[in-house]
């Protein structure tokens, strides 16, 4: 694998990693909020996130109704 075109910049290729804000969760945070730039992003995994619309609130109530009764998804 070829690292050309890459960045050189000091920290550019850094990864940081952040988990789910949900107290006992250890879920990937894949999904962040932050209401302006002068406020540090939060993140949550997508069962936690508080933002979601209430269509996908939905889905993942029945999501989550199918697994714990075994049914297909």
């Amino acid at each position: 694998m070829s690292i050309e075109g890459h960045s050189s910049a000091p920290g550019a290729n850094v990864i940081k990693e952040h988990y789910c804000e949900e107290p006992g969760c250890k879920e990937w945070g894949g999904f962040g909020n932050s209401p302006s730039k002068a406020i540090p992003v939060r993140w949550w995994c997508w069962e936690h996130f508080p933002h979601k619309t209430y269509e996908q609130e939905q889905a993942l109530r029945r999501k989550l109704e199918a697994s714990e009764t075994g049914a297909p998804n």
